[in-house]
């Protein structure tokens, strides 16, 4: 039976336990016996996949391949995954280079089947590297299974550290192209949900001028610094608590009830003020 992550509480407090238990929920899941079944086929044949099309043609690499992005959900698309493949990354044009959600330019950077230096299925560390980085998605979906913020908040504590790297941050571009970043930050900004229509040039501006006014800067390099990433989490679980009402489904809401007892909604208002 695979193990369930355990997430008690909602919010903010479930944010801190998962935090506190991370290590361990994860290591217990990784033993789940499907998950190693596919991960042991992967290692064992992603070296024989020298071209996209072999790649495709096999839907159990495939699932860990695609999952490794966060793009199980065009498992199904393979006509469509194997032309990102196969153009890589090098040329501007390629298809990859052009679509707004960066998952798409990771994986066919990483596969190489359409780059200079041609499939990277049977480099050293290649399938280790694409199997860890499958292990950290699925746990995340996982814990989404019971709590999809907290889902959300691990993804953006992850993927905003790819994109800080450097001096200048990467693109807030690839932040308006990947809804799962974008959800946290419209929230933890409080923007509208009509947020997502405006044009991206000026979705972008908005973001800038919020994340300034905040953190001193509009380069998502801002996000380098840990306590920055943990103030935006914050501020999103904070309002997601506040949006979701009373209502909780974990399991130990129980212990939650006492906790907001003790606090109250005003907490998590006036918390929200405190990081203005």
């Amino acid at each position: 039976m695979a193990f369930t992550p355990q997430i008690p509480l909602a919010g903010l407090a479930g944010w801190r336990f998962l935090e506190r238990t991370e290590s361990a929920q994860k290591a217990a899941f990784e033993k789940g016996p499907a998950l190693q079944r596919e991960l042991d086929y992967f290692r064992e044949n992603i070296g024989k996949a020298t071209t996209a099309e072999a790649l495709v043609a096999d839907r159990r690499l495939l699932k860990v391949a695609l999952g490794a992005f966060g793009l199980g959900g065009e498992i199904d698309k393979k006509a469509f995954v194997r032309k990102v493949l196969e153009g890589g990354t090098e040329n501007p044009e390629a298809l990859a280079s052009r679509l707004t959600a960066p998952g798409f330019k990771k994986l066919a950077g990483a596969f190489g089947f359409g780059n200079a230096t041609g499939a990277q299925t049977a480099a050293a560390g290649f399938a280790d590297r694409i199997v860890e980085a499958y292990k950290t998605r699925a746990f995340e979906a996982a814990v989404g299974e019971t709590n999809n913020d907290l889902r959300l908040a691990m993804n953006f504590r992850r993927e905003i550290a790819d994109l800080s790297a450097g001096a200048d941050g990467g693109s807030w571009y690839s932040v308006i192209g990947s809804s799962p970043l974008r959800e946290v930050f419209e929230k933890a900004y409080g923007l509208p949900s009509s947020f997502g229509k405006l044009d991206v040039d000026r979705q972008r501006e908005i973001l800038r001028d919020k994340t300034s006014a905040l953190f001193g800067t509009s380069n998502l390099s801002a996000f380098a610094e840990a306590e920055n990433v943990e103030k935006v989490i914050t501020r999103f679980l904070a309002r997601a608590q506040i949006e979701a009402g009373p209502s909780l489904t974990a399991p130990g809401a129980a212990a939650l009830t006492l906790l907001q007892n003790a606090r109250g909604s005003s907490g998590l208002v006036n918390l929200l003020s405190s990081l203005r």
